[in-house]
């Protein structure tokens, strides 16, 4: 595969294409799931897989790092794991009198976070600054993580034993948050019947390598994104704000987020260009999970995704057809 020009939005198209077919040899039946953590990946965001044990979040995950030739990293995540775990330590080297610095699983190009919620507070809060700033501070000194980079998390659902919700800060650095979900009929009776000789996340063949990643994510950077269309999106973040249900809606990071997320998803379809459509099938994914709703809302049964569609059904969409 050759390296893409600031025109490359045709490349983008099959590029992703290729390696949603790729994943999808694996994980069946989940197509807009794969699709969407695709563009979490070139959006450059990190992204949260939740729900219950035995619905592919690992193995999706994996199949997503064994399509990319690139620096894999992963932490098991348990109740007794160490920040230094998951960052590294600093060690003393007698032979040399000077301090190392050994880097930690985190210092990949994709890291899989497996099962986050099972480790303490302070252990998750441990990635707070390398998701967001790209580096890891020990002993006073910066260790810049390679690029791109992207953790990948999966979590099971908060009610099961054994686990810690993640706090709202964590929460807000992870740019979508998807589900599974169980797959259809026909795609379970297919997972059934290829038991013995479906492909495995390690038999898939290599589509693109980090520096793909890194020139893909440049080309989406470049997609137009017109006045209204901006206006539209900064309405539908500042409308989760002033629900009365909501005790904390969107932050400004949650718009930087949907404008990456949108500018990908309209590079997938081939487009130079992003449209209200964009906006409204990205929102539920990119902010549900980042609104805090009230006590009353919650327990009325009210959750995010709710929310939003409220939002995208109320705020108008202005301007043309290439808003």
């Amino acid at each position: 595969m050759t390296s893409p020009n600031h025109d490359g939005t045709a490349l983008f198209a099959q590029c992703f294409r290729a390696l949603a077919d790729n994943v999808e040899r694996v994980v069946k039946g989940k197509r807009s799931t794969v699709e969407l953590a695709l563009i979490c990946l070139f959006s450059e965001g990190h992204l949260l897989i939740e729900d219950v044990p035995g619905t592919g979040k690992t193995t999706l995950a994996r199949c997503l790092a064994s399509s990319i030739e690139a620096d894999f990293g992963r932490v098991q995540f348990t109740p007794d794991l160490l920040p230094s775990d998951i960052t590294g330590v600093t060690v003393y080297r007698q032979n040399t009198g000077a301090f190392e610095f050994l880097p930690g699983p985190v210092f990949a190009n994709i890291v899989l976070g497996d099962e986050i919620n099972r480790a303490s507070p302070k252990t998750q809060s441990a990635l707070l600054e390398v998701m967001e700033e790209r580096r890891v501070t020990a002993d006073g000194k910066a260790h810049q993580v390679p690029r791109p980079f992207m953790v990948l998390a999966t979590q099971n659902s908060v009610d099961m034993g054994g686990t810690y919700p993640l706090p709202e800060a964590q929460l807000d650095r992870f740019l979508m948050r998807i589900t599974m979900g169980y797959p259809d009929h026909a795609s379970e009776v297919a997972i059934l019947t290829g038991a013995a000789v479906s492909a495995t996340p390690e038999s898939l063949s290599t589509i693109a390598t980090a520096q793909h990643i890194a020139d893909f994510v440049k080309v989406a950077a470049q997609v137009q994104v017109a006045e209204p269309l901006y206006d539209y999106l900064v309405r539908v973040v500042a409308a989760t704000r002033s629900l009365p249900d909501v005790r904390l809606g969107a932050s400004p990071r949650g718009s930087v987020a949907l404008l990456r997320a949108i500018r990908v998803r309209a590079a997938s379809e081939g487009r130079s260009y992003a449209l209200p459509e964009d906006v409204k099938a990205l929102a539920g994914s990119v902010l549900a999970h980042r609104l805090i709703l009230t006590p009353e809302a919650e327990l009325s049964g009210r959750t995010g995704a709710d929310v939003i569609a409220e939002v995208l059904a109320s705020v108008p969409q202005s301007g043309g057809a290439r808003v």
